[in-house]
């Protein structure tokens, strides 16, 4: 349950905002009579189709199988086109899984192919027949199957995307599309839009660059913002943006399915992407558009060049700094320490691409707050970072500092003064650092090697933080059995991928919390859709990490649990996209959502917000059709 109380209300009251007078006393509760009333807008109206007969059951958004009555076969024309017996959506899902448990092994393409991406076929193949079914059986297994839409499934899914390829699924906008873009949009048959998920595949997961092949992720997903945010499906949209590969293998492949040349680069390449966010914000003004896996090179440009006039964000850059940072908190928690003394943690950082930077920054931004936000906030903060890249320790000495990464780069004198200098090892500035979290976004599995994990065994913590949140599985830095085995049983550990806990023996339990971006970008996808913010701004960010941050107990994280169960998704995103709401509503930000418009938004009270979330979260039921023709 959430608990907003005690350290982590003390947080929030940290935020600062500009002085305005005590708000009036609440009125006293209405009669639930008069109580104002929201109805959703995801609810059970019939749904007008203007097809009939062996069109319906060809069209997945429609279909219902066997579950359709038998007055809406006569009014349809499928009569004779079905099985006579008339299935609950219930019988069908035990139909369903008795099937997906029984083909598992028998869809298997040989020895070579693992039973996850099995799984992934068989799902799809759902998906590819009927769309309600589909999110129910995902929503009711949501803690099995997230690992098969999304990672780590969803990275072996792209990297064999041109061999699995059935029914085109989202669109595709390339470099030989230039010019066309504008009316290329109007191909999509859905007037409304809510979300996108767009990537160019230059950096999928830690694998590199796959290309067109990259689509896979951004419809994996939309699969969790359908199945944790309740967007209603027929109003998400997967983008591939496809501006050639450097991938030699993919150029050489006579199967592959995207543009054949390098990628272009430079003002060619910001082309291509400015003529993109015109088009689609020229039909559907009021969408969010989530930039996902882009390289480093361009995720930062592109987030600065975008995120003040269009209403986007770049969930490698701004959800993973979301979600580690509600980590890094909930490690000050399990060390039993005060909220307040966060900004006295020592952090190593391996990594320093856009996730990593990301991570930095939000961090760094928190402790400043906690300082008072002044400069000298700031430089104390960025004082408790050591970042590791692929040449070793960053510092001042480094001819070639990323601009992103300068900031946290340490002075030459103060590295010395440590034992370290410029290009220092991983595990000689863990060994002198003796840090209080060692966190990975290397992409490189292993990393965390037995020596680094030894060396953190002098951590001057009591209960030392070891965060591998590299994606997919096998570039997590390291396993939960190795950091329980060599660090010892008081370690608090996270990672991206999802990992089993380990057993210690007597009884006890290693947990293994699963750091992932699925806990925030649905919530603060809903919560930006249902605000109508103009954008999404840092604020609205922060509020969603603290939100999840909030949401366990202090027994729970004090047990070593700083992230919730993948099972809670639905309940975790309702509350994040209640806090992005509040957010853009306190900033005044929030232009409304259909009939909710910016003045209404204001006059709700915080069981108001939460309960216009709830009503406008869409929910797999299969609508009533009713046939209207052209």
């Amino acid at each position: 349950m959430p608990n907003p109380s005690g350290q982590i209300g003390r947080l929030l009251l940290l935020r600062r905002r500009p002085a305005t007078p005590p708000p009036p006393p609440p009125p006293p509760l209405q009669p639930p009579a008069a109580r104002r009333c929201f109805t959703t807008t995801e609810g059970h109206r019939p749904t007008m189709v203007h097809k009939r007969s062996l069109d319906i059951l060809h069209d997945p958004w429609f279909n219902k199988g066997t579950a359709f009555s038998m007055t809406e076969r006569d009014r349809l024309d499928l009569r004779g086109l079905l099985p006579p017996n008339v299935m609950s959506s219930e019988q069908q899902i035990d139909r369903f899984m008795a099937d997906l448990k029984r083909l598992e092994e028998q869809a298997r393409d040989g020895p070579s192919d693992p039973n996850a991406l099995a799984k992934w076929r068989i799902l799809n193949r759902l998906h590819d027949r009927n769309e309600t079914m589909y999110y129910k059986v995902l929503i009711a297994n949501i803690k099995e199957y997230a690992p098969i839409v999304y990672t780590p499934t969803v990275g072996l899914v792209c990297q064999n995307y041109g061999g699995l390829f059935r029914r085109p699924r989202g669109m595709y906008f390339s470099a030989a599309d230039r010019g066309e873009m504008m009316s290329m949009v109007y191909n999509w048959p859905a007037e409304q839009v809510d979300m996108i998920v767009v990537t160019d595949g230059s950096r999928i997961l830690g694998l590199g660059d796959l290309g067109v092949q990259g689509i896979g992720i951004a419809i994996g997903k939309l699969d969790l913002y359908v199945a944790a945010a309740g967007i209603n499906p027929q109003r998400v949209l997967p983008v591939m943006i496809d501006v050639g590969t450097n991938n030699e293998k993919l150029l050489e492949d006579s199967i592959y399915l995207g543009l054949q040349q390098h990628r272009l680069d430079g003002d060619e390449y910001i082309a291509v992407i400015d003529e993109f966010m015109e088009a689609v914000f020229t039909r559907w003004p009021n969408v969010v558009v989530q930039f996902e896996d882009f390289q480093s090179k361009w995720a930062f440009k592109l987030l600065q060049r975008y995120r003040n006039s269009y209403r986007m964000f770049n969930d490698d850059v701004q959800g993973t700094a979301g979600v580690a940072l509600a980590g890094l908190l909930g490690a000050v928690r399990a060390q039993g320490k005060p909220m307040i003394d966060f900004p006295k943690m020592k952090i190593v950082v391996a990594g320093a691409g856009s996730a990593g930077i990301g991570v930095l920054n939000a961090a760094r931004k928190t402790m400043a707050r906690m300082l008072g936000n002044t400069e000298t906030a700031f430089a104390s903060a960025s004082s408790q970072f050591w970042v590791v890249d692929a040449k070793g320790l960053i510092t001042e000495d480094r001819d070639d500092i990323d601009p992103e990464a300068r900031p946290f780069a340490r002075k030459v004198k103060e590295a010395h003064r440590q034992g370290l200098k410029e290009g220092a090892s991983l595990v000689e500035v863990v060994r002198e650092v003796k840090p209080d979290v060692l966190l990975g976004l290397s992409a490189v599995g292993g990393l965390f090697s037995k020596e680094v994990l030894e060396a953190m065994k002098g951590s001057t913590s009591t209960r030392p933080a070891v965060f591998a949140m590299s994606n997919p599985t096998k570039n997590a830095e390291c396993t939960p059995e190795e950091a329980f085995s060599i660090i010892g049983e008081n370690v608090i550990f996270a990672s991206g991928s999802p990992f089993k806990d380990v057993d210690l023996g007597n009884g006890h339990i290693g947990h293994c919390n699963q750091g992932n971006n699925m806990y925030l970008f649905p919530g603060i996808g809903l919560g930006t859709v249902l605000s109508g913010s103009r954008i999404v701004s840092d604020g609205m960010l922060q509020a969603a990490a603290e939100c999840l941050a909030a949401y366990m107990t202090e027994e729970e994280v004090l047990g070593g649990v700083i992230y919730p169960s993948i099972s809670s998704i639905r309940d975790i995103t309702k509350d994040v996209a209640t806090a992005v709401l509040k957010e853009a509503i306190e900033e005044d930000l929030a232009e409304g959502y259909r009939g909710m418009d910016a003045r209404e938004l204001k006059k709700l009270s915080q069981e108001e917000i939460a309960e216009f979330v709830q009503n406008n979260m869409w929910s797999p039921d299969y609508p009533c059709l009713v046939f209207k023709d052209n």
